[in-house]
């Protein structure tokens, strides 16, 4: 367990630390390695940096650049090697532990959005706003399949064999990674607008959708279990309605945290339908969020998000911060089921 006494405390009202230097820019993602406390964030001023988390302090280790904004970034198994893809339409691999040279080893027709290590095919798969699914051994230069998608990739989540792609105009793409180049299902968001963040359920029976109304879907992919779907709304305040910007499930617990564009955070119980623990408003968007390998720490950006233009960022007054929480085991660990009194 990671202990994070020693971090730099902010004015947080969450009881989080911060971790120094700050990008410069608008996070737009965060990955922590699947072996260490090693952990990545890719950023709108071109910039894929890494920080190591160790003996309750973040020491920054290295980066990297693209040309343009960088906006995915993921893990190889391993935790040997980074991936990340931006507005400049190409993913980079950086092998980060052996201190190599960042290579190029994908490429779009638009900008890449998700971007996804797949162990058991070996393979990378990265998304685009050229609506494509690109599959890649990065040994090759040329894809080893492209999937067209019915819009622009938004959304992309992985736990083997489940994959789901979330493009725009609604759509939700469902693959069986046994079968990757026919589509499993498609099927139309159960939200009623633009799909925002998506996560597989731990078992693969489902799925979480976030929306920009402040509202999630609990979604299962069999039809017989379509009786357990439920959506509920959060990330509102009064008539303000915020952006659902990121879903990650506790990799022990299977409960799940949500942030959003009212700079808040959440963390959820599916099965017992409650939310386990609120938290207080930070003064600007996460647009991003992520648990590292054994749920024991919590990272977060706070930063402005782009959902109000570019006329509306101001960068004076928008710091751009990353912060660490350490969760409680009773915020993160599942509750049972309120009975009800009905038969």
């Amino acid at each position: 367990m990671a202990s994070l006494t020693g971090l730099t405390a902010n004015p947080n009202p969450n009881k989080s630390f911060e971790i120094l230097p700050n990008p410069g820019d608008s996070v737009s993602s965060l990955s922590f390695s699947p072996k260490s406390n090693l952990l990545v964030a890719t950023s709108w001023d071109n910039q894929v940096r890494c920080w190591e988390i160790v003996g309750g302090n973040s020491q920054p280790k290295a980066s990297i650049s693209h040309d343009q904004p960088v906006l995915c970034s993921a893990w190889k198994d391993d935790g040997t090697t980074v991936f990340s893809g931006g507005c400049d339409k190409q993913v980079k691999m950086w092998p980060l532990l052996s201190g190599g040279q960042p290579q190029t080893v994908a490429m779009h027709d638009a900008p890449v959005k998700e971007v996804a290590w797949i162990p058991q095919m070996n393979l990378l798969v990265s998304g685009s706003w050229d609506k494509t699914l690109r599959y890649w051994d990065t040994r090759q230069s040329n894809p080893v399949h492209i999937q067209q998608l019915p819009e622009r990739c938004y959304a992309l989540t992985v736990n083997y064999p489940l994959m789901i792609v979330g493009t725009a105009d609604r759509h939700l793409v469902v693959f069986n990674l046994q079968n990757p180049q026919t589509e499993f299902k498609r099927i139309q968001s159960p939200l009623k607008y633009q799909t925002r963040c998506l996560a597989a359920f731990p078992d693969q029976q489902g799925f979480l959708v976030g929306s920009i109304e402040g509202r999630v879907g609990v979604h299962h992919i069999d039809d017989a279990q379509q009786s357990k779907n439920f959506t509920f709304k959060c990330h509102r305040e009064g008539n303000d309605i915020f952006s659902v910007n990121s879903l990650n499930f506790h990799p022990v617990h299977h409960t799940f945290a949500t942030a959003g564009s009212d700079g808040a955070f959440n963390f959820w119980d599916k099965d017992s339908k409650q939310r386990l623990k609120a938290f207080s408003r930070c003064p600007l968007p996460i647009p991003c969020s992520t648990f590292n390998s054994d749920g024991s720490i919590f990272a977060y950006a706070v930063c402005y998000d782009w959902s109000r233009g570019a006329e509306n960022h101001n960068p004076a007054a928008a710091k751009t911060s990353i912060y660490l929480h350490s969760p409680q085991e009773t915020e993160v660990k599942g509750k049972p089921r309120i009975a009800t009194g009905r038969k």
